[in-house]
């Protein structure tokens, strides 16, 4: 059996629920950490499914100490800091760190396009500013650039850089960081391929951080359990019951339409409400209705 790193296990990229004034809905934030927490998932505030990108610093900096400070059960919680502008980046991390973030998430800034000295540096100057380790985050479906594996190497050995979270969709450069930096014990390895999960921890990753797992977390602590006790089989056949639930919202759509329909999939399961924030888009009344008819014949299949 792999030993566990610090860094392991199903780290749920938690939605982020909205009044339909834009505020940050309270009741519905610990409903779901409630939801999360008592089926052991570790937390990740503010990536890409938790509309980062789209909130005012004031809010983010609410969000935070709001779920921190209702926390009561130990866990390990990620917080995501990337923002065009590092100092930003520095000011919430410090802010964060301050208000009890474990460990910082960190994908690369979106707007020019970057050489791999200029990735390099980066994440070097993130690190030695944070006063909490920093994970990377490779997510070229947002960022437009993917970080080379030889960069990802060299910033590996940085103190104060822990792991690397790979959203890229590319089994063969997975198969390869998995080779690299799988034994590393200083040094985790986690993936957001909701799809690729089971196959992603039995190549050698330490952990998945699945967006559907908001839905159905215990299904991803059955699935990652079965891997740890070497029941491959029964891996395997989770995912393909993971899959029919996450293809209601990943399958065709785009990022920008998908994180609205993952909205109406936990309303649906009486979490939050649909509402999100521009430029992303509420779904239409035909469209909710499409998903919740999917989830009900869904419901009654596994019934």
């Amino acid at each position: 059996m792999k030993e566990e790193k610090k860094y392991h296990g199903v780290v749920i990229p938690m939605i982020t629920p909205f009044t339909e004034e834009g505020k940050i809905d309270e009741l519905a934030s610990a409903r779901i950490i409630e939801h999360l927490l008592k089926e052991g998932m570790y937390l990740f505030l503010l990536g890409t499914t938790g509309e980062a990108a789209s909130m005012p610093q004031e809010l983010k900096i609410q969000f935070v100490k709001y779920i921190l400070s209702n926390i009561k059960r130990e866990t390990i919680v990620y917080v995501g800091i990337a923002d065009n502008c590092l100092k930003n980046s520095i000011d919430l991390a410090n802010k964060y760190s301050d208000l009890g973030a474990d460990v910082f998430v960190a994908h690369l800034p979106s707007y020019y396009p970057l050489t791999p000295d200029h990735m390099l540096n980066y994440y070097e100057v993130l690190a030695e500013n944070s006063s909490r380790p920093i994970i990377i985050y490779n997510i070229p479906g947002t960022t437009n650039m993917s970080i080379p594996l030889d960069v990802i190497d060299k910033l590996s050995h940085h103190p104060n850089i822990v792991g690397l979270k790979d959203s890229e969709r590319d089994l063969t450069r997975l198969k390869q960081s998995a080779e690299m930096f799988g034994e590393r014990q200083d040094f985790s390895i986690l993936c957001g391929w909701t799809a690729q999960s089971a196959n992603i921890l039995l190549s050698g990753y330490d952990g998945i951080v699945p967006s559907t797992g908001n839905v159905v977390p215990k299904m991803f602590k059955k699935l990652y359990k079965s891997v740890i006790s070497g029941d491959n089989e029964k891996a395997k056949k989770l995912q393909v019951e993971i899959n029919s639930i996450a293809d209601i919202h990943q399958t065709v759509s785009s990022l920008s339409v998908s994180i609205a329909q993952l909205k109406v999939m936990m309303n649906e399961l009486g979490m939050c409400e649909q509402w999100v924030l521009p430029p992303l888009m509420t779904l239409s009344l035909k469209e909710r209705d499409q998903i919740r008819v999917k989830m009900n014949n869904l419901i009654k299949r596994n019934s």
